[in-house]
């Protein structure tokens, strides 16, 4: 086992992965890029292909927080509610306290089917980030920047185009706009003040106007709200770098499930369901802390193997030719080409550090509430 994880931890391992997941992501894009002459002609067809496309590049991540790191995940939710999974368009409910906490998401969609379907309403800036934010663009996922003037128009088109969506569709919602930080506490707990609504310990307040207009946008379409409440055993603090270097974790969620039926449909009704739902959250949090577990009976979901099979496919495809060209360089003995293959290999190493440092809590994140920062932005 030692000997497994100094394996995992090497940098060129790590680094031949990266390649794999961005060369494969590359191919991907411009595969997905051709498919857009299906859009006129059908736009079914069109989509369910790029479901596909997506979910052989999502589905490396997610071999490495399965496969690469081991990580567990257990459902605390009852058995009528795992019935349903994969089997209707749904909006899921999170907390965005953890660096991979998206991740965990995507696990549970792939256990369940919907991978290479999910969506997220995510902040414009996304759309500039090479392979995720160009996969999401493909996948008609809705960005916005977060100024509702702005945002109208953008967000109603997005979401009404999802209606007839073929393939069952995981929608998650970040309600609380941003990541989690104690500034960023201590700000939204302000805001609740002056606006006389509860105060939160665990969770930010939620930004309601998201929600409402996704449920009111997708009517029809969207059968139930899944609230998804995540948590880690011995209070870990987990990093994608700690995925990347093969370290396990124990992730809990809490699932609940609320039929459409139940929230009401008037807006000011339905925010005001929106931060009860939160209440309850918090309330689930602290239970967690206090006995190291939610409430519930408990689902572990089986790993599915296709994720170690797409990166295995991936990496025979890619690695073979890297590895000779790597070999013809070093037996060339060539200064010039030596001297290109190590910048290559350090540009390679500095687009991956980069891609990871997508999901670190303390560089992302919107400034919320933060009249300074938005100032130095």
């Amino acid at each position: 086992m030692a000997l497994l994880a100094s394996l995992k931890s090497l940098f060129i391992l790590q680094l031949l992965m990266g390649f794999v997941f961005v060369v494969s992501g590359l191919i991907i894009n411009f595969i997905q890029l051709c498919t857009c002459v299906l859009w006129p002609i059908n736009r079914q067809l069109y989509r369910r292909i790029n479901c596909r496309l997506s979910y052989s590049l999502w589905s490396q991540l997610v071999m490495l927080l399965e496969w690469w790191s081991g990580t567990d995940c257990t459902l605390y939710t009852d058995q009528a509610t795992v019935d349903m999974f994969g089997k209707e368009h749904v909006i899921i409910i999170l907390n965005h306290n953890f660096e991979i906490d998206f991740l965990c998401g995507w696990t549970m969609c792939e256990r369940y089917g919907v991978l290479g379907s999910s969506k997220v309403l995510a902040k414009h800036e996304l759309l500039k980030v090479p392979l995720i934010g160009w996969t999401w663009y493909f996948l008609e996922i809705v960005f916005c920047k977060r100024r509702w003037e702005e945002d109208r128009d953008t967000v109603f088109s997005g979401l009404g185009r999802l209606r007839d969506y073929p393939e069952f569709m995981w929608f998650l919602l970040y309600c609380e706009g941003t990541r989690f930080t104690e500034k960023k506490h201590q700000i939204s707990m302000q805001v609740a003040e002056s606006k006389g609504l509860p105060k939160l310990k665990y969770h930010l307040l939620p930004r309601t106007k998201g929600f409402t207009t996704t449920l009111r946008c997708l009517k029809g379409t969207v059968k139930a709200v899944y609230d998804v409440t995540l948590n880690f055993k011995d209070k870990q603090t987990p990093t994608l770098l700690g995925i990347v270097n093969g370290k396990k974790y124990k992730a809990d969620l809490s699932v609940r499930r609320f039929t459409v039926e139940e929230i009401p449909e008037d807006e000011e009704e339905c925010a005001n369901w929106l931060h009860k739902l939160y209440q309850e959250k918090d309330a689930l949090q602290e239970i967690y802390n206090k006995e190291g577990k939610f409430p519930g009976p408990t689902v572990i979901p089986p790993r599915r193997p296709w994720t170690l099979l797409n990166f295995l496919f991936w990496a025979t495809l890619l690695l073979s030719p890297l590895i000779n060209f790597a070999c013809g360089v070093v037996v060339s003995g060539s200064p010039l080409l030596i001297i290109g293959f190590t910048i290559f290999l350090i540009i390679a190493s500095v687009a991956i550090r980069r891609l990871i440092g997508v999901t670190e809590v303390k560089k992302t994140g919107s400034s919320y509430g933060d009249q300074q920062a938005k100032k130095q932005n």
